[in-house]
C-alpha cells in the first residue's frame, strides 16, 4: 500500500473500526485511561468511571519506556491480563503500547488496538512486524520527527499489508521548555488535507501540564482531529507515572461535554 501525500490525491478519511468504535467517521472519539496500569482494582475503578462518562476506548500502559531505568517500567504481561479483563467487564475496546517485536503476536490475545510510542516510531523492525498483523495501529509521531518521516513510518506498516493506521500527534521537541513538548496542530491539518489517514491528538504528552489538556483538546478537535487520547486517573496526584499531565475525571467530563460540538456534519 502507498500512502499518497500529494494534495491532489487527498482522499476521504479511512474509517477504522476497533470493535464497536469507528475512528475517522463523523463522531469524535475519546480514548482515555492512566499512563500506566497500576493494579486490577485501580484500573477497574478508572474504567467504570470512564464508561459512565461516555469515553469510547480504554488505554493503559503495561510496557513503559521510561527515560530513567530506575523508574517504574510497567506491569508487563500481567498488566495485559488486567487491561483485557477490565475492558471486557466494562465493554470497552482497549489499547496499549508494545515495544518489542517479539511481544507483538502474544499481545494480540489481549488488546484491540496496538500503540507505537514516540520512541519507537523509528523502530522499523517493530513497524514491519505490526504491519503483518490485522490489528489497528495507533502510530505516535516521534518527538523529533518531521511529518514526512512520520508518514514514512506509516508506510513501513502499510507495506506489510496492514492499512489500519491511526496517526497520533503527541508533540515534538523544540527550543521551548515551558511545556513538555510543542503540540504541532499544523500536522493534524496537513495530514487531514493530504492523506486518507485518521488523525488523533495526545494533548497529555503534547503539553505535559494537566491544566493545558482541556484547551489543547478543543484546539485539536478544531484543527480537524478525529479524536483524542488523554491520560486520566481517579486520583491524578497519586498516579505512578506522568502524574503532572494526568487529568481528573471532572476535567475529562468537561472535554466529553464538548465532543458533539465538533461532530462532522
Amino acid at each position: 500500500m502507498n500512502i499518497d501525500i500529494s494534495e491532489k490525491n487527498a482522499k476521504i478519511t479511512n474509517l477504522i473500526k476497533i470493535k464497536n468504535v469507528e475512528i475517522g467517521g463523523n463522531e469524535k472519539i475519546l480514548i482515555s485511561g492512566p499512563c500506566a496500569v497500576e493494579s486490577y482494582d485501580i484500573m477497574l475503578a478508572i474504567a467504570k468511571k470512564l464508561k459512565d462518562l461516555g469515553v469510547h476506548m480504554l488505554r493503559g500502559g503495561v510496557f513503559k519506556p521510561r527515560t530513567s531505568p530506575y523508574d517504574f517500567q510497567g506491569m508487563g504481561f500481567q498488566g495485559l491480563e488486567v487491561i483485557k479483563e477490565v475492558g471486557k467487564l466494562v465493554d470497552m475496546p482497549v489499547s496499549t503500547e508494545i515495544m518489542d517485536p517479539r511481544h507483538v503476536e502474544k499481545a494480540l490475545d489481549y488488546i484491540d488496538a496496538l500503540q507505537i510510542g514516540s520512541r519507537n516510531m523509528y523502530n522499523y523492525t517493530l513497524l514491519s512486524e505490526v504491519g503483518k498483523t490485522n490489528i489497528p495501529i495507533i502510530l505516535k509521531r516521534g518527538m523529533g520527527a518531521t511529518i514526512k518521516e512520520w508518514i514514512f513510518a506509516a508506510e513501513y506498516i502499510a507495506k506489510q499489508g496492514n492499512d489500519k493506521i491511526i496517526m497520533c500527534e503527541r508533540g515534538i521537541r523544540t527550543f521551548e521548555d515551558a511545556t513538555r513538548n510543542t503540540l504541532d496542530l499544523n500536522a493534524v491539518a496537513y495530514l487531514k488535507h493530504n492523506t486518507s489517514l485518521p488523525v488523533i491528538v495526545d494533548p497529555s504528552h503534547g503539553t505535559g501540564l494537566s491544566e493545558l489538556v482541556y484547551p489543547m483538546s478543543l484546539a485539536s478537535l478544531a484543527s480537524g482531529a478525529d479524536g483524542l487520547i488523554i491520560e486520566s486517573h481517579i486520583s491524578p496526584d497519586k498516579a505512578i507515572s506522568d502524574a503532572r499531565q494526568t487529568i481528573s475525571m471532572e476535567e475529562l467530563e468537561k472535554i466529553v461535554s464538548k465532543l458533539n460540538i465538533f461532530k462532522s456534519k
